[in-house]
């Protein structure tokens, strides 16, 4: 049985088959021709964690498949209070597929242990396969094909987001500029980091027009929790860390002036939400170079193709 949990189990072939697929998809909703393919099939939506993108380009595009999206929010579950192996099973009898946006990548391991219906990671601490599937399928309509993407550059924090879009990456030969002076600790992945440095594509560059001299894209997440704020304001037990990670990120925000110094033809982009001021500026995402709403739009293409090959369904 298929799943999509880290991109660490997926080829290269894997990857550029659901790239098609995809493409195919977005062609066809282009067209306005209907993809009515899974017709009474139910996916089943588990959050852990709140989400904008990710309930909607799921929801959204299993009703374009034809098919029944099920919102479970974790806190009106008994989740919290019954084992949760015993619960995710349960759950499992409900529907044919199940996305999962977790905190811990370990449970979803522990789902898609069972081997009863396809899993997704739909983003754990650790990886966000589906994100960086969706930025491959952006990358390849902006450069007219995936073969023609050369380079990739990565600012700000390592973190579940940069794991898989580098991994994906380095398995399809693109280069990989990873510009971070600092990895978010529990998204750390020895084995995935291994698979990178295997391929050679994979390298960390802190000089800024090092890492960007040539590249094709740019990409960035957040690195400022917003939970370190009230009223617009630091709360001040978290003022120390602000100020620390101010120090240390802000020199790898994406702005306008990065990109026309460095690489002018770059395009930008970010996988949302945007902390405006942090990671990106307003120049940035305003930029004639930024592709960041298609970027969100291609959530949707992406996440409807993933479910397609997971049933291994043809389009």
């Amino acid at each position: 049985m298929r799943h999509l949990i880290s991109l660490k189990e997926q080829t290269r072939e894997d990857i550029l088959e659901i790239l098609a697929i995809a493409k195919k998809l977005k062609a066809k909703r282009t067209a306005g021709e209907a993809v009515d393919i899974l017709h009474n099939q139910t996916l089943l939506m588990l959050f852990q964690k709140t989400s904008t993108r990710t309930r909607l380009s799921f929801e959204a595009g299993m009703t374009e498949l034809g098919g029944h999206a099920i919102y479970i929010d974790s806190r009106n579950t008994q989740l919290s209070l019954c084992d949760f192996r015993d619960e995710i099973q349960a759950i499992m009898r409900y529907g044919q597929v199940l996305m999962f946006r977790a905190l811990k990548a370990s449970d979803v391991e522990v789902a898609a242990s069972f081997n009863k219906i396809p899993v997704i990671d739909a983003c754990s601490e650790k990886y966000h396969p589906c994100q960086a599937l969706a930025d491959i399928l952006t990358m390849s309509e902006y450069s007219n094909g995936i073969e023609n993407v050369k380079k990739i550059t990565w600012l700000g924090i390592e973190n579940n987001v940069s794991n898989t879009l580098k991994l994906a990456c380095a398995k399809l030969g693109i280069e990989v500029a990873i510009a971070a002076p600092e990895a978010n600790a529990p998204s750390v992945d020895a084995e995935l980091n291994q698979m990178c440095e295997a391929t050679g594509k994979v390298k960390k560059v802190l000089n800024l027009k090092e890492a960007l001299a040539g590249t094709d894209y740019v990409h960035t997440d957040t690195w400022i929790d917003m939970e370190f704020f009230k009223d617009g304001k630091v709360i001040p037990e978290y003022q120390a860390e602000y100020d620390r990670r101010l120090a240390a990120f802000k020199p790898y925000q994406i702005n306008a002036n990065m990109v026309d110094t460095y690489a002018p033809n770059a395009r930008i982009m970010h996988c949302m939400p945007c902390h405006v001021g942090y990671e990106i500026s307003r120049d940035a995402i305003d930029h004639k170079n930024s592709v960041i709403y298609n970027q969100a739009e291609n959530r949707m293409h992406m996440q409807k193709a993933v479910i397609l090959w997971l049933f291994e369904k043809k389009v």
